[in-house]
């Protein structure tokens, strides 16, 4: 039995459904406590974008040219790493069935090998106890079963990957700290289930919503009707010893999404509802009220699905590379997309942190950049992979340097030289964010145990250059703390810049705090960055 191009495009389609379907699922098995691109929502997200592309396909289309197609899709549309490892996988489809009118077992066996095979070039230090693993181990367990039929070969392919994958924590002590399998090749299971689905003629799994497959994770989130048309915060001062238990017990019952932070004498709340008033109502009893804010979601979700159809329709055409040298930026924040702007970059791509850009939109920015030489700065280690994909695709010469916070892109575009050639500012820029120390302060998003730290959910997380250090429930508390750790005899300058969810007098307030705390020979500087995610971000040079 061999599987024709209809097969093969209602297949990926199933799949795509699936990984959908599932990926809160796959998200959920992330171990890290701080908010994150999740990686059930990056996959899905970029198979969904070969899905798109197959849904005009016709049924007399070979197979190789399916598999051409949806590679080319998922390549443009990879978000994080475990996008682009997924669309590599499946470019090794592409090339594995390239020219053949229907593919055996055989040749998916052969695809398989070509696609763990690209999938563990395009990462620097390959880590097993992943994606690659369970991808790896499947094809190596099964290349002596493509004798049996596609049906059958399929799915002893993903018994292997399954096993493979029950073993992925012994092999990373992460995951079997946190009692999980690695969230990367259970999503890659996911999709292979899905895909099954259809070849052994149980049909398309259906896609649990009428989501378009190409939106992003916001985008998919907005077009879904939302059960409440509210969302509420506000801020409890409290005037007595009332637990707040009996206040989200009574929240619960007016809406979803309840989050609820009691720490010294204050309570924030956070609740989707369609009675906003009962609710600040129920927060009155417990004290005195402030930071009251009110937003109708419907009509957010409508502004958010109007802004990603007029992202799709503007796409440009690459402008003529009349310069020798320009910068492309990934960043979020008003703040600090105009520093960026301030310093030299040609376009910023808005995406970091929960918010990872495709492929393709590094590649239009790229694109839109007039320079003959194009340095790419990710500032953030799961874009780094999509940024490199889109380097292979550009129409110029396109450096991407390996920056991981934003503290590294700034530094690495003030050490630009003009009058310096292309490989001597790649070296020296590299050199220079090397030595930067980058500080974040966010929240936990689970309950969890990382790196010896028992974290509670919602805690403020510390972290010194990418690891977390510590937790705190006082953020102005965690600003100092943090900066102090982070500094060395030899510091000379910090910024600090403060996020959308800190107003600028409590900014002003922890800085001044700061600035009493540090020794006056060193340098401080405040921004307003008005990023998301991270309540500060602090670079120390």
């Amino acid at each position: 039995m061999t599987i024709n191009g209809q097969t093969l495009r209602d297949a990926i389609i199933s799949g795509a459904n699936n990984i959908y379907n599932h990926r809160r699922e796959v998200d959920e098995l992330n171990v890290f406590p701080v908010p994150d691109g999740d990686t059930g929502t990056n996959m899905s997200m970029t198979i969904k974008n070969a899905a798109l592309e197959l849904s005009n396909v016709p049924n007399n289309t070979s197979a190789g040219e399916t598999a051409k197609k949806a590679a080319s899709a998922m390549l443009r549309g990879a978000r994080g790493n475990s996008g682009v490892i997924l669309s590599l996988l499946f470019r090794g489809l592409s090339k594995g069935l390239s020219g053949k009118d229907c593919a055996s077992a055989a040749d998916l066996s052969a695809a398989f090998k070509i696609g763990v095979d690209a999938a563990y070039k395009s990462v620097m230090k390959p880590t097993e106890g992943t994606i690659l693993t369970v991808a790896r181990e499947a094809y190596e367990n099964t290349a002596d079963k493509t004798s049996a039929n596609v049906e059958d070969f399929l799915a002893i392919y993903i018994d292997e990957a399954k096993k493979s994958l029950e073993k992925t924590p012994e092999l990373l002590p992460t995951l079997k700290k946190a009692g999980v399998v690695d969230a990367g090749g259970m999503g890659y299971i996911v999709i292979l289930e899905g895909m099954l689905s259809v070849i052994s003629n149980k049909g398309i799994i259906p896609n649990s919503d009428d989501v378009k497959p190409s939106a992003p994770a916001a985008v998919a989130a907005a077009e879904q009707k939302p059960s409440f048309a509210y969302n509420a915060e506000f801020v409890v001062v409290k005037n007595s010893s009332k637990n707040s238990d009996a206040l989200l017990a009574v929240l619960e019952t007016l809406g979803e999404n309840v989050m609820i932070a009691d720490a010294d004498g204050i309570i924030k709340v956070n609740i989707d509802t369609d009675h906003p008033g009962k609710a600040i109502e129920e927060g009155i009893k417990f004290g005195e009220l402030t930071k009251i804010k009110i937003e109708n979601i419907r009509e957010q979700k409508e502004l958010v699905v109007k802004a990603d159809k007029a992202q799709q329709e503007k796409r440009k055409p690459p402008v003529e590379p009349i310069n020798e040298t320009g910068f492309v930026a990934v960043a979020a924040g008003a703040g600090i997309e105009a520093l960026f702007k301030d310093l030299g970059a040609d376009n910023v791509v808005c995406g970091g942190q929960t918010m990872n850009p495709s492929t393709e939109d590094i590649l239009e920015a790229i694109g839109q950049t007039p320079a003959k030489n194009v340095f790419v700065l990710p500032n953030n280690k799961n874009i780094i992979m999509a940024a490199e994909q889109a380097a292979e695709l550009a129409d110029r010469n396109v450096c991407v340097l390996q920056t991981r916070t934003i503290p590294q892109g700034i530094t690495a575009m003030m050490n630009f030289d003009p009058d310096g050639d292309f490989a001597v500012n790649r070296a020296a820029m590299t050199e220079a964010f090397d030595r930067v120390s980058s500080g974040q302060i966010t929240f936990a998003v689970r309950d969890s145990e990382f790196d010896g730290h028992k974290i509670k959910e919602g805690e403020l997380l510390a972290m010194d250059n990418g690891k977390i250090v510590f937790t705190e429930r006082n953020l102005s508390k965690a600003l100092t703390k943090l900066v102090k750790r982070l500094i060395s005899p030899s510091s000379s300058y910090i910024t600090v810049i403060y996020g959308s969810d800190v107003s600028d007098e409590d900014a002003q307030e922890a800085f001044e705090a700061l600035r009493q705390r540090i020794s006056s020979d060193i340098d401080i500087v405040l921004v307003n960055g008005g990023q998301p995610v991270y309540y500060y971000i602090i670079s120390v040079e």
